[in-house]
């Protein structure tokens, strides 16, 4: 006898992501590269490996949550802590990129 069983076919986030085109043309990588698989690293509950991908990962998300909140839902945030998370981020993005050209 033969059973029918629903088959879920998975999105696999790998498919859909773009290429780097400052890599694709010029060799090198760009600031952002890693933040992609970054991404797909959290969403598969790899919270170290998302780190080590790309460490403004975790400075990224709540600074986009907070400029969202003020901007679009009018939810009052201290506009310093936008601000520190925004240095923070740009300080972890500059140093990740100086960091893969001496390694």
């Amino acid at each position: 006898m033969m059973y029918l069983t629903p088959t879920i076919t998975a999105i696999h986030v790998e498919d859909y992501m773009l290429p780097c085109l400052n890599k694709q043309l010029l060799g090198v990588d760009c600031p952002g590269c890693g933040l992609q698989r970054s991404v797909n690293l959290l969403l598969h509950g790899e919270f170290l490996a998302a780190f080590q991908m790309y460490p403004a990962i975790y400075t990224i998300i709540p600074l986009f949550a907070l400029v969202i909140c003020d901007k679009v839902l009018n939810v009052k945030v201290n506009n310093f802590l936008i601000s520190g998370l925004g240095i923070a981020t740009v300080a972890l993005i500059l140093i990740n990129y100086i960091f893969k050209f001496i390694h």
